[in-house]
């Protein structure tokens, strides 16, 4: 029987490669992998509890109903972040502003944490795949001061990692500290997330797209094009491509970055600067699939190149086997010229 590696060897294994860190990003993927743990108990649970299920009465910045889950997510995400004092500094989906930690060693902290606490939690009644999206970046500020929000409004090129948790069959926690992509699996028996998909690759090319074509009227001329080509039978090129849209961007991601395929969420005329968040999911899932050798893009632009201008953007994404994205890419240039050029 082969040894199995723990998250936390596989951290101290990789310490080495971060030699300016000195210990704090290894302390800070350990609060995140504690901090999945607990809302993985909780989601587990829903059907079960009945003060877990269903809206918590109010809405986020988005506008959109918040559940309990998603509360319950992000006040355990910020909990154990804060613990660690290794950020001073957390942004969330779930939050209008940034948090900036103005007492004790955390406005010491080198990082700041960028996340959606629970994406997709509009799933969780029926029981469908959601997760945790994270991100992590070196502050900008002076350490000892109060974080700004300079410290959060970098493009993803400045990464230090980034990576999700999904909350299904299994529950993995999938990370890249721009060395290339693992995925770890908890094994609740023991409660320890173990190596389970060393050295992740997607495929160059695939034959899954993954949109909403329910919004299809909605949709710009080059997306229109892309998914008729999709479906158009050609024996030259292994067409009709097959769709899959679970409506959980994890559960989307994860499944195309296994078995290749692209995801696309474009502008729409009720969105017409895309509805997913630049910072919170757009960004550190483009670098994960970079890293896993694929592609990222709002139709036109590299997704890590864009310099945000706001904590709550939003952008169009087209992601996943790089062929793919480049097709989209192709039939957006031909067919869509103006509206593949976004403003924030």
């Amino acid at each position: 029987m082969s040894k199995l590696t723990t998250l936390g060897e596989f951290i101290v294994e990789r310490q080495s490669d971060f030699p300016f860190a000195k210990g704090e990003l290894s302390r800070l993927l350990s609060a995140i992998r504690l901090a999945a743990k607990i809302v993985n108990r909780e989601v587990n649970k829903a059907g079960l509890v009945d003060d877990i299920l269903g809206n918590a009465g109010e809405e986020n910045v988005q506008g959109e109903q918040q559940q309990k889950l998603d509360v319950y997510a992000n006040n355990q995400m910020i909990a154990a972040l804060k613990a660690q004092q290794e950020v001073c500094g957390i942004g969330s989906e779930e939050n209008e502003d940034f948090i900036a930690f103005d007492k004790g060693e955390a406005v010491w902290g080198k990082y700041v944490v960028l996340m959606d606490p629970l994406d997709g939690s509009s799933n969780i009644d029926v029981n469908v795949s959601i997760g945790t999206i994270f991100s992590i970046y070196r502050r900008k500020s002076k350490p000892g001061t109060v974080a700004t929000l300079e410290d959060f409004l970098q493009p993803g090129d400045d990464l230090v990692a980034a990576g999700y948790v999904i909350y299904g069959s299994s529950t993995m926690l999938v990370f890249s500290t721009g060395h290339g992509v693992n995925g770890f699996t908890l094994d609740t028996s023991i409660g320890v997330f173990c190596l389970s998909h060393p050295n992740m690759k997607i495929p160059e090319d695939g034959r899954i797209y993954s949109i909403n074509e329910g919004n299809y009227k909605q949709f710009p001329e080059g997306v229109k094009r892309y998914i008729k080509y999709c479906q158009e039978e050609d024996e030259a090129t292994d067409r009709p491509y097959t769709s899959r849209y679970i409506g959980s961007l994890v559960a989307d991601f994860h499944r195309n970055l296994i078995k290749g395929g692209i995801y696309i969420y474009p502008q729409t005329g009720s969105n017409p600067n895309g509805k997913l968040r630049l910072m919170y999911e757009n960004i550190p899932l483009a670098f994960l699939v970079e890293q896993a050798g694929g592609k990222a893009s709002d139709g036109r632009r590299r997704i890590l190149g864009i310099e945000p201008e706001h904590l709550h953007q939003r952008t169009p994404l087209f992601i996943g086997s790089k062929k793919m994205v480049e097709n989209a890419e192709a039939f957006m240039k031909e067919y869509s010229p103006a509206e593949a050029r976004t403003e924030a």
